[in-house]
């Protein structure tokens, strides 16, 4: 077997990748400054905890850098680990901004989860932390 074929062996490096996920962060280049950082992550799925459906959502994150910036990779990763969980809209959206405030520590982070509608139902949950600084 060549080498192409046996990374494609289950799970696949994208699984184990995504199976691996951890929160990074870097240095913020500019602290004491205030900045927004605007990220948004447009594939979000997870499963319904009663029907097992999956449920699609955009993710929109904006937030304030305290002593450490969002590693984008790392995020993404993080972000797909929920593929499979069966969770719930307000919950998911609440335990993903509780591990980013862990990761990174903010000075302000908002987080909305921009369902896609099903059964004629559009939810949309938006939870934030901290306090918000001009710009």
């Amino acid at each position: 077997m060549g080498e192409a074929a046996s990374a494609t062996i289950s799970p696949r490096y994208g699984e184990r990748a995504i199976a691996e996920a951890r929160l990074l962060c870097f240095e913020n280049p500019r602290q004491g400054r205030a900045y927004e950082v605007s990220i948004e992550l447009p594939e979000f799925t997870c499963t319904c905890p009663f029907s097992g459906y999956p449920d699609f959502a955009v993710l929109r994150l904006l937030y304030q850098p305290g002593p450490r910036v969002l590693e984008l990779k790392a995020l993404k990763l993080y972000v797909n680990s929920y593929r499979d969980r069966s969770i719930s809209h307000e919950e998911v959206a609440n335990r993903i901004l509780d591990d980013l405030v862990e990761a990174c520590d903010p000075v302000w982070m908002q987080l909305e989860a921009d369902f896609n509608p099903r059964g004629n139902v559009h939810t949309v949950v938006r939870v934030s932390h901290g306090s918000r600084l001009p710009c």
